[in-house]
């Protein structure tokens, strides 16, 4: 991924700081989004240490402020001359059961997960088209794909994400972008870690593997999906939870 350059949200924890890293380890300049700066200086100062191929660019950003996004969108356009890689990684929770949950729980997460990727994928997608490549990585989940209870907003955000995806592989795919989704499992993360006990238990009795996914298992697939070996695959959900869903 040599003179790539890479743009990914939620890119202070979790599954988004493995993606940056990844794609850093892979010679990509990758623009690091979130809002927690401090992580993201963190962020690039381990890539730097490391010696990666690639740089961690640190931008605070909140991808519910859709001027922020076009202002990031085009400074990178300015600096760059190019947007390889789109990564809408970004995504929160606000869990309730939908017969308590109020209005704003919904939109939050709504805003968060789903609009700010529409809004992204908007501004960058200008400047894919005009280079013609591009690779847009949509990171859903699979209570997109089969619901979860108590999580209604969340799985209608990732379930959009999935419309979203489909939409955008069949307009930009004649400029040679492709636009796919990655739909995680259980993986070991910050928002994973707080589960009690007992519920991380009993999902893993359920996982054939029997165990929560690493961070790691999820970014090579996301590089993967970025790189030139995956230029016929577009419009596609790819469901990684150790076999959770089938």
């Amino acid at each position: 991924m040599k003179d790539k350059v890479a743009l990914v949200t939620g890119g202070s924890q979790g599954i988004g700081r493995a993606i940056c890293l990844t794609l850093a380890e892979r010679g990509a300049t990758v623009v690091a989004c979130a809002r927690n700066e401090g992580a993201l200086k963190e962020l690039a100062a381990e890539a730097k240490s490391r010696e990666l191929p690639g740089a961690i660019e640190p931008q605070a950003l909140d991808v519910t402020d859709r001027a922020a996004i076009d202002a990031l969108v085009d400074s990178v356009g300015e600096r760059h001359k190019r947007l390889d890689i789109l990564v809408n990684n970004a995504g929160i929770t606000r869990d309730g059961l939908v017969m308590s949950m109020d209005d704003d729980q919904f939109d939050d997460v709504l805003t968060t997960n789903l609009r700010s990727a529409f809004w992204l994928t908007r501004a960058a997608c200008k400047l894919m088209v005009r280079q013609r490549y591009g690779r847009i990585i949509n990171i859903g989940s699979i209570a997109g794909v089969m619901g979860n209870p108590g999580q209604a907003n969340y799985a209608a955000s990732k379930a959009g994400m999935i419309g979203l995806t489909k939409s955008v592989a069949k307009e930009l795919g004649k400029r040679k972008i492709t636009c796919n989704l990655l739909a995680p499992g259980f993986i070991s993360t910050e928002m994973t870690e707080v589960l009690p006990d007992k519920v991380k238990d009993g999902a893993k009795q359920l996982i054939p593997l029997a165990r929560f996914g690493e961070v790691e298992e999820i970014s090579k697939v996301a590089a993967f999906l970025a790189s030139d070996d995956a230029s016929y695959i577009t419009g596609q959900v790819l469901v990684v939870d150790g076999g959770l869903h089938m």
